[in-house]
């Protein structure tokens, strides 16, 4: 009877695991990130749908970001087509300008310090560290935190960035005007966090 009890329990215990293990492996096979705090990251790669607004058009560009904490950081364009293959390079210290589809590359030296892009999530996590002004906002599936930028540039004023609770890794930045209008949407397609290495991004 105890020897049955046993079997009986082992078989319920093993069940129990492999539920388990079929729920934490269902959906979509998001990969969660390894870093629970995306503001102190060392690295990223993503590629990112850009929507810029303005008075007179709305431009949309798809571009893939390549980041290492180092101070070096890759910005390629991807579509529109008349714009593929145009890329920004800073190593460190020089800033690299390419056009694959023209063959084309400059190459300025001692470049002291690349401009800030607002584009970038680097960007955001610089500016969240300095800003005076943040505010913090849980949903049931995101945590949205909004900045004030210490710019002059009043159509880059405020930006939020939205976390998934699910997969702790970026959903999206809005950077709006000084009356919080949107300018700049950015849409997270694919990232993932740490795992870049600067090799990675000045290979090719």
């Amino acid at each position: 009877m105890k020897r049955k009890f046993c079997i009986i329990f082992l078989i319920i215990f093993l069940i129990c695991i492999i539920i388990t293990y079929k729920l934490l492996n269902s959906g979509n096979n998001i990969i969660k990130s390894d870093d629970n705090d995306i503001l102190n990251i060392s690295s990223y790669e993503a590629t990112v749908e850009v929507q810029i607004f303005s008075n007179k058009n709305d431009n949309k560009y798809i571009l893939k970001q390549k980041y290492h904490e180092s101070n070096i950081f890759k910005q390629e364009i991807l579509e529109p087509e008349n714009f593929k293959g145009f890329s920004i390079i800073y190593d460190g210290t020089n800033l690299i300008i390419k056009n694959d589809g023209l063959g084309l590359e400059s190459t300025y030296e001692n470049y002291e310090v690349l401009s800030s892009n607002s584009l970038s999530l680097i960007s955001f996590i610089e500016e969240y560290k300095n800003s005076e002004e943040i505010k913090r906002e849980e949903t049931e599936e995101e945590t949205i935190i909004k900045i004030k930028t210490n710019g002059n540039n009043k159509y880059q004023r405020y930006k939020k960035l939205y976390i998934s609770k699910k997969t702790n890794l970026p959903i999206k930045i809005e950077i709006l005007d000084i009356n919080e209008n949107i300018t700049v949407y950015i849409l997270y397609k694919e990232i993932k966090l740490n795992k870049t290495s600067k090799e990675e991004i000045l290979a090719n």
